[in-house]
């Protein structure tokens, strides 16, 4: 890595100060839409920021977020979280956030006319698969998906059980 993990802000100054480089804190999940990849096969991924209230942050910072039941739509131009519920922050006031709001999802303009390209097919709908922390940002991965039929969910959980079967049998051949 060529750059230096610290500089000084003024030339010439004797205080330097220590700065994180940006991309190395990394990606921290707050919550995954495990539902999501069972009742739909994702066929593109999108990774987009939320603009949120500061009681919402909070509340998000202390893992009380819940995308089960989420979706995402394109509105007059405007890529929208609905039914993402986001937690009452406790030590919040009355000024306090609705746990079930609309939500603005951040997007470049090019990408959002691409979904709305993709989710006006049919059977096609975006799906948020996991919010996480990224270099200090809050961003939600949102997913193109196509619901699945029940012999496909079928065909799923008989194929992870014998997944689960086979590298049982494999420990087992070890030992």
């Amino acid at each position: 890595m060529s750059a230096a993990p610290f500089f000084c802000f003024r030339e010439g100054s004797p205080f330097c100060h220590i700065v994180v480089l940006k991309g190395s804190m990394g990606i921290k999940v707050i919550s995954e839409n495990r539902k999501a990849r069972f009742n739909y096969e994702i066929l593109e991924h999108l990774e987009v920021g939320v603009a949120l209230l500061g009681t919402e942050v909070k509340s998000v910072r202390a893992g009380k977020i819940n995308l089960n039941d989420s979706y995402a739509v394109v509105q007059a131009n405007e890529l929208v979280l609905l039914n993402a519920n986001i937690a009452v922050y406790l030590q919040g006031n009355i000024n306090n956030h609705d746990p079930l709001r609309t939500r603005k999802l951040l997007a470049h303009r090019a990408e959002i006319r691409r979904l709305i390209g993709l989710s006006r097919e049919k059977g096609m709908t975006l799906i948020p698969l996991k919010a996480y922390w990224k270099d200090g940002r809050i961003k939600i991965e949102v997913g193109v998906g196509r619901g699945k039929n029940l012999y496909d969910k079928r065909h799923a959980i008989q194929e992870r059980d014998w997944n689960r079967d086979k590298a049982r049998i494999m420990a087992e051949a070890r030992e």
